[in-house]
């Protein structure tokens, strides 16, 4: 039974990650952009996205190639750069934001408000379990 749970937590990942841009690719990039009014700079896109530095700069690259986003030096600070939605990042970055809000819709329709209650609360000490665990295999 154990098995077969973790094998479904790694299906919901996987499908998440795929359908929703995970936490760390271009999907996540462009909607952190988005919410966050369509520029940052790139310092502040680093810290909203708690992605390495270097993974950062590959998916901007990739982004800046699709023309998605231009990055200009920042007014303030010659050393810093602003990175910037482009006219079409906006439109993907719209669309990506109302494609997820759709799943967000359909995703648990399956399941009344009482279930989707209960799944939430045995998420949630799984989450502070799991925690526990990795902070005792860190102190280890």
């Amino acid at each position: 039974m154990k098995r077969e749970i973790l094998h479904d937590l790694g299906f919901f990942g996987h499908y998440l990650h795929i359908h929703a841009g995970g936490r760390g690719g271009k999907q996540f990039v462009l909607a952190v952009l988005h919410k966050s009014g369509g520029k940052l700079t790139q310092r502040e896109l680093l810290e909203h996205t708690n992605i390495s530095p270097a993974a950062l700069s590959e998916v901007l690259a990739k982004l800046e190639g699709e023309g998605l986003i231009a990055r200009k030096p920042c007014t303030h600070d010659r050393r810093q750069l602003t990175i910037e939605l482009t006219q079409a990042g906006k439109v993907k970055a719209a669309c990506m934001r109302k494609k997820r809000d759709e799943f967000e819709q359909q995703a648990f329709a399956c399941l009344d408000q009482r279930e989707q209650e209960q799944l939430k609360d045995l998420l949630d000490r799984l989450v502070v379990h799991w925690k526990k665990l990795e902070d005792s295999e860190v102190n280890e």
